[in-house]
């Protein structure tokens, strides 16, 4: 009889027989090699992370009183660089989620007159820029010629303004195929931010931000971590806001108490799975994948993304691992065409690892569609099992 579209089997039994095809013995790459066992046990997640304080009324309360003074900031007059620096530092401190509708009506507004912004003010032209293009707006690489010699050279006198390159810097990163003007500005603003390093003549809390952006570039950095290094940064700039310094605070240690209640649930979910004990010689790395699954939907509404986005990544940990270090090409050949009828009864031919394997991602996955189609509607199960 066929189950039903979300069924879950029960757990295989430990006498299930081996296929005659792998009585034999097989040469397993993992027998020369091991990855590093993890670091992470679930009752070191749970005694290391302990219970937050941040939670409570009076620190939510004063939390909402100082979101309403930044709406207050955010509702100031249309036409000031101030407010391209306002909703900058609001992303960089990992804010803006509480700011989401005021931040895009204000640069709707602001891009109707959107040329005002694009003045002899390399700083100002950058910053404007670089806000457009990451919300979408299209924003021409013309605003940059102003500051290029009919060469099709950046002008050297730009390389003495250290903000104004670093601002050109993060700006041109957001760079599309076929944009000269942009890739010269990479180009041109990485030699002298440099230069400027190695001569240390750079005020320390703008030479802190150089030498993170050449690192790694703004738009590529993980949010959460962004946020966390650039409070202190913020906290010494000559125009911080205290009102944005504090609730940056509050809302990092709100947001980090919601982290820990799902990395703990996670933890509790992988240690009843059991298959990190079954199948040793794949990557046993729970955190790690959670750790990706915050740089992906960090906001706390996303809690139920991160649960998926960490189950998935999981099974491709392991799965990768079955491929490339321990399965035989036998046994592969017969796991994949178990995987693309997506039949449980598929699985009697596998060998018992491989079993294990399959049946928790079987589970796992129409666990999660079931999940997904009494919360949201959507019947995503044809999809998950052709991925």
């Amino acid at each position: 009889m066929a189950l039903p579209p979300f069924a879950l089997i029960p757990a295989l039994s430990a006498s299930l027989s081996v296929p005659k095809a792998f009585d034999q013995t097989v040469i397993r790459q993992s027998e020369h090699f091991q990855y590093q066992p993890t670091i992470w046990n679930y009752d070191h997640v749970e005694s290391s992370l302990g219970r937050s304080s941040f939670m409570g009324e009076a620190y939510t309360n004063k939390t909402a009183t100082l979101i309403g003074d930044v709406r207050v900031m955010l509702e100031k007059p249309v036409g000031s660089l101030a407010q391209f620096e306002l909703i900058d530092a609001l992303e960089r401190l990992g804010i803006c989620h509480l700011f989401k509708e005021e931040i895009n009506t204000s640069l709707n507004d602001m891009y109707n007159y959107k040329n005002s912004f694009f003045n002899n003010n390399l700083y100002g032209t950058g910053i404007a820029f670089r806000i457009f293009r990451q919300h979408g707006f299209q924003v021409s690489q013309d605003v940059f010629k102003t500051y290029m010699e009919k060469t099709g050279r950046f002008k050297e006198s730009l390389c003495q303004d250290v903000k104004g390159m670093l601002s050109l810097y993060e700006a041109s990163h957001l760079v599309v195929d076929g944009e000269e003007v942009l890739d010269e500005a990479i180009s041109f603003t990485s030699k002298h931010l440099r230069d400027h390093l190695k001569r240390a003549n750079i005020e320390p809390y703008l030479n802190a931000q150089v030498s993170r952006s050449l690192e790694i570039p703004l738009h590529w950095r993980m949010q959460r971590s962004e946020a966390r290094w650039y409070m202190d940064v913020y906290a010494k700039e000559e125009n911080m806001n205290p009102a944005l310094a504090q609730l940056a605070k509050m809302e990092f240690n709100m947001l980090q108490a919601t982290f820990q209640r799902d990395l703990r649930n996670m933890m509790r979910w992988w240690t009843n799975l059991g298959v990190a004990t079954k199948l040793t010689f794949a990557r046993d790395r729970l955190v790690e994948s959670f750790l990706s699954s915050m740089g992906i939907a960090y906001e706390p509404q996303y809690a139920r993304c991160r649960e998926w986005l960490t189950k998935v990544m999981k099974f491709v940990l392991i799965i990768d691992d079955m491929y490339d270090m321990y399965a035989s090409l036998e046994e592969l050949e017969l796991f994949t065409d178990a995987v693309e009828r997506w039949d449980y009864k598929a699985m009697e031919k596998l060998p018992q690892y491989m079993k294990i394997c399959f049946l928790a991602l079987y589970n796992t996955t129409n666990d999660m569609a079931y999940d997904i189609l009494k919360e949201q509607g959507w019947d995503i199960l044809p999809y998950l099992a052709r991925s």
